[in-house]
Parts: C-alpha cells; structure tokens; sequence
C-alpha cells in the first residue's frame, strides 16, 4: 500500500489485511492475506476477530519489518556493530554510514509498512468495541474480545514508537484513514512529546484488556507471539524512557523536557510491576536462552524471558526474515555477514563475561557444516543469530536458503530489569533495589547463580553517576546486537560522543596502543586497555567445539596477551589486531564507521521523497 493511500483515503477493505488460517498449521502468523472483506463480516465473532488482530501483527515482520530493514539496516552504526563492507550504494550501506537520502530505496517501504499497520490497528480498534459480542457475549467471549482490543492497542504503539525513533515528528493518524480522509486529508507532522503521551496512555488501557502469560489456559495460545500483560507494561515502560530522554528537534538541537522525571516514573512502576509479579525471570543459561531457545525455534520458553517477539514464516520476504543470513556467521560461504562487531566492542567484555561469546562470532563454518575458521577481529559477525545454530529442523551446509524463520527478540525480561535499574537510580539513587536487579543480569551474565549475591561479579558502592555509567555499558554487553543500542544512545544523548570515541578507540588499537576508557560509561577491563594484545590469534584446523572462551573453544592462544612467536601445531593463524583496522577505504572497519555522522541530523533518517510528494504539509526533518 503505497503512502499516498496511507494519508489520505486508505479503504476499509483493503486495510482490513484480515487473515485465513491455512490448512492444519497451528502457528498464530501462518495465515494468507485477503481483502474486500466488509467490517461486519470481519468483526462477526472472536475467530473472525483473531484473524483480522493476526493481520496487524503481520506488520511487524517481512523484509520492510523486522525481516531485515528495522533490525540490520536501521540500527547500526553505534558503538556496538557496523553496517557492511563496500562502497556507498544509495541503500544499505549509506543507511549505516548516515548518508541516506530522502530517495534511498530502504526507507520508503519500511515506513510505509509502520503506517500500514498502524491502520490496520486502527481499523480493529475502532471496531472491536462496536460489537454486540463486545458488550452483550458470554463473559468468554467479551474477554477475548478485551484481549484483542489491547493487542492492537499495543501493535499500534509499538509501530509508532518505531517509525518515532527512525524519522521523529509524524501525522497523527489513530483512527481510520477512511475517517480521516474528508476532515484531514493532508495531515501536518505532531510531535513525538504528544505522540509518545497519547500511546504511552493507550497502553495503559491496553494493560487492563490483556492477561498476564501464566493467567492463559486456551489452546493454541502461542505465548512468546501474542501480546501479555508483561509485554504491555515493558513497551510502555520503553517508550516512557523515550518520551523521557533526549530527542531531535525540528531546530536541529537534542533536547529534554524539564518533566522528564514522570515519564521514568511511569516507567519506573511498569518495571517494578513486571518484577514483582513473578511471571518473567531469567534464563539461567545465557547461552541457551540464543542457541536452544531462539535459534532452536522451541516452541516453550518456561522462563518467559522472551516477551515480545516479531515471529517470521513462509520463507519468503513478505513475512520472513533474513536473520542468521543477512547478520551471523556463514556456513559453506552462503550468508552475507553484513554486521560487523566493532573491535573496541569486543574488547568491552570481561574475559569471564559469558555473553562475548553470544554476541561476537569470530568464525566462520566451512563447507562441512562443523569445522569453524577463525576471523581477524575485523570481520567479527554479530553472533545472536546464527545459521550454524539452528535446529528443529538443522539446514544442510548446501542449503541456499536465506529465510531461516527466526525470531526478532522485540522485549526480554533483562531489559526490564535494566530499565528498571536505570529509572531507579535516576529517581532514587543507587539503592539496593537498583543494585538487585542490574546484578541479577550481571550474575547471568557470567554464569553464576542469578538471585545469589556473588562479589565477584555484583557492582556496589558507586556514586549516581557512575551507576548511571554501569547502566550504560550493562544495557550494551547484555542486549548487543538487539537494536536497542543506537536508539539508547540518541535518548542519553550519547550517539555522537559513542561515536567519536569509538573511533578514536580503533585508531588506537590499530597501533596497539591501549584504548581509553569511553568517558559515557563504565571503562574497558584493565587487560582491554593493554599495549600488549595479541597481533595473531591462532585457531584449531579442526575444531567441533562452539567459540567459549578461548580454552577449549577454537582459539588456542588468549585473547588478551601476547601471541605467540611460531604457529603451535595443529593451527592455522590468523592476523588479529593491526593497522587493517584502521586503514583508508570501506573495508576496514574505521574506514567505514559511522562515516557521515553529523549531530543534530543523523539522529534521524530522512523523510521518504515519496511521503512528501503524496503530502505538501510533510515537512523534512533537519538537515536533509
């Protein structure tokens, strides 16, 4: 649907996007489209109803969803991870490098595809409250009917919270185009402060519509793929924090609103909700939490620590993915590896931290589908999602395929006690509930007992400040990868001080000299500030084992000392740091890092040229 329609005379039966299950399947998504549907038959009863709320959750994935656009494209380059190798191209690589242009061909979809489900959102919920069965069905019936009335509540918040953080101010658009069409066919742009208040309340409706996920007993609830209670408040928290932190004006200045401090109360006490509730915790393995919970496609999450997930199927791009093709080491050459973990990042992790080894995949597999060869830290992949992971069914190293049906983690339970911890520190200072839950990730985080007081891993005795600074580098090694980061950043207003020391990081590391500590966060480990790491790293010829540390996994020297003189047996080398990190040109990864970054713009993307030309009142965002 083109964004002409979109802002000015969209049609109920062609938004509708009500859904058919197809055959026997049981998954929630697996439904085909079809249109010219009137209201009355769509909204007839709950199954009808269901299919019609299934549409709107379609949005949320296929190559202009989280498919690939909104979780590679759109989220790098930060501190974190890099967009991919190779020259400026009027698509990808310029998203990643902030040079994109109102006409580049990766925006107009994807913002397209927020407004087309925002309608359809729209269209479900000016219609499921207009049901007889709403009001006058069995008790069944009119809690179904709620709980679908607060899905579409939350899947509209949650596009406008994406299409807010990529492109800003945006038309306000919460009822039908059709409605809107004879009174405000040319909307002018809102504001995200009255966008973000006026979701940030349809959540808190939405809340008292949806049940929490251990109150569900009816079959064929898919738990990780439909919105909770636990869902709702973590979104709502989200985008509190939003409405709380920093933005890019029309002025082209980044701002806070002096009331900053009720929007991180709001979020404060939705955190604590979920907390207190006892209907999420934590994986005890971080590990398995990405390899046999997510990339296994299990179908059971008994921690509930995934919340929201944006779920894919079909094998094709209109409501797949391409994550562990697009992103993730690659199997027998096949996978593009276009995201890059930046070398300073790497070194951000304790030794101990169990998570490096999630987040950075410094492999690739070979043509036998086991042996894994070793990368220079260069061409480190993101490691979340991994093709080399997948089971249930496992792909052969043949396999061509690029659609690999995984699932885009929206919401996890750590984020929660993250946001938590952030809001309670801003409110109260570093208490003990603060203390409690960042440790709680961090315990995790190293394998160690998740409730049980560890010294050797809990923080303690820091000033705000330096908690806040905790906060900042916890959020990075725990959700690395995940999409939050860039957007953290432009909140604390941080992006242009991450990306400059970044920067000046890998310059140093190309010459081994020891980085300094990033002045917006808790500092690098001591041996990560070290003149003396390894310039080769040397991995096993024939190797089974999954990348742990580097004992046992695929390395046979450390990562953090000097390497050693001669090849020891049974090893291949590989050049690990050196001035390749630095070198000029769009294969090293400061030649290509965050190029065209310019503060008081890059905190957006344009507005498509498209959007423009079908609405003279949509203005452009700054500098473009």
């Amino acid at each position: 649907m083109n964004t002409k329609y979109l802002f000015k005379r969209t049609t109920i039966a062609a938004a509708a996007g009500v859904l058919l299950l197809l055959g026997s399947c049981k998954k929630f998504l697996d439904q085909q489209p079809i249109t010219d549907v009137s209201t009355e038959v769509v909204f007839a009863d709950v199954p009808s109803t269901l299919k019609a709320v299934s549409g709107v959750y379609s949005r949320l994935v296929g190559d202009a969803g989280f498919g690939i656009r909104l979780s590679l494209y759109y989220i790098v380059d930060n501190d974190e991870m890099q967009g991919p190798t190779g020259a400026t191209d009027n698509d990808r690589r310029d998203i990643a490098r902030y040079a994109a242009t109102s006409g580049n061909a990766q925006i107009t979809n994807p913002f397209n595809q927020l407004f087309q489900g925002i309608e359809y959102a729209n269209i479900c919920i000016d219609n499921i409250p207009k049901m007889a069965m709403y009001t006058s069905g069995t008790d069944q019936q009119k809690k179904q009917l709620q709980r679908l009335l607060g899905e579409a509540l939350t899947l509209r918040a949650q596009f406008y919270y994406e299409a807010m953080v990529n492109w800003g101010d945006l038309p306000t658009h919460f009822s039908p185009a059709a409605a809107l069409a004879s009174s405000n066919p040319f909307p002018s742009r809102t504001s995200t402060d009255t966008l973000y208040a006026h979701v940030i309340a349809d959540l808190k409706t939405a809340e008292d519509l949806v049940p929490w996920r251990n109150d569900i007993t009816s079959i064929g609830d898919q738990l990780d793929e439909r919105i909770t209670k636990g869902t709702v408040k973590a979104l709502r928290a989200r985008i509190a924090l939003f409405r709380g932190g920093y933005s890019l004006h029309s002025n082209g200045t980044m701002q806070r609103n002096a009331d900053y401090l009720t929007w991180y109360q709001i979020a404060h006490d939705e955190c604590n909700d979920i907390i207190a509730s006892g209907q999420h915790s934590l994986n005890p393995s971080f590990k398995s939490l990405w390899k046999d919970q997510v990339n296994a496609h299990a179908v059971v999450d008994p921690q509930g620590e995934l919340m929201f997930q944006a779920s894919a199927i079909g094998g094709v791009g209109a409501e797949d993915n391409k994550l562990g093709y697009y992103d993730g080491p690659t199997v027998n050459a096949l996978g593009n590896k276009s995201i890059n973990i930046l070398p300073n990042y790497f070194y951000l992790f304790d030794s101990l931290d169990l998570r490096r080894d999630v987040t950075c995949a410094p492999y690739n597999v070979a043509a036998d589908g086991i042996t894994k060869v070793g990368q220079a830290v260069t061409a480190i992949c993101d490691g979340k999602y991994r093709r080399d992971w997948i089971t249930n069914p496992a792909i052969a190293p043949t396999n061509a395929i690029q659609y690999l049906g995984l699932k885009w983690q929206i919401m996890r339970y750590s984020d929660v006690l993250l946001m938590f911890a952030e809001t309670e520190n801003e409110i109260n200072g570093p208490t003990a509930a603060a203390y409690n839950a960042i440790n709680q990730v961090r315990r995790r985080g190293y394998g160690k007992p998740i409730t049980t007081a560890d010294a050797t891993v809990d923080l303690a005795g820091l000033t705000k400040t330096s908690f806040f600074q905790a906060v900042v580098r916890e959020r990075s090694l725990e959700l690395g990868g995940e999409g939050e980061r860039k957007y953290d950043l432009i909140r604390w207003n941080l992006l242009n001080t991450a990306i400059n020391e970044s920067k000046a990081n890998m310059t140093k590391m190309s010459t081994l000299t020891a980085m300094a500590d990033p002045s917006y966060m808790a500092g690098f480990p001591s041996y990560s500030k070290s003149a003396t790491l390894p310039i080769a790293m040397y991995y096993f010829t024939t190797s089974t084992s999954d990348n742990s540390n580097y004992v046992g996994g695929i390395w046979s020297n450390s990562l953090y000392k000097t390497a050693p003189t001669s090849t020891p047996a049974g090893t291949t080398k590989v050049t690990w740091l050196s001035t390749a990190i630095a070198t000029a040109g769009t294969t090293s990864p400061l030649g290509r890092f965050a190029t065209n970054f310019v503060t008081g713009k890059s905190e957006l993307l344009p507005i498509p040229q498209p959007a423009r030309d079908a609405n003279a009142n949509m203005t452009q965002n700054p500098g473009y």
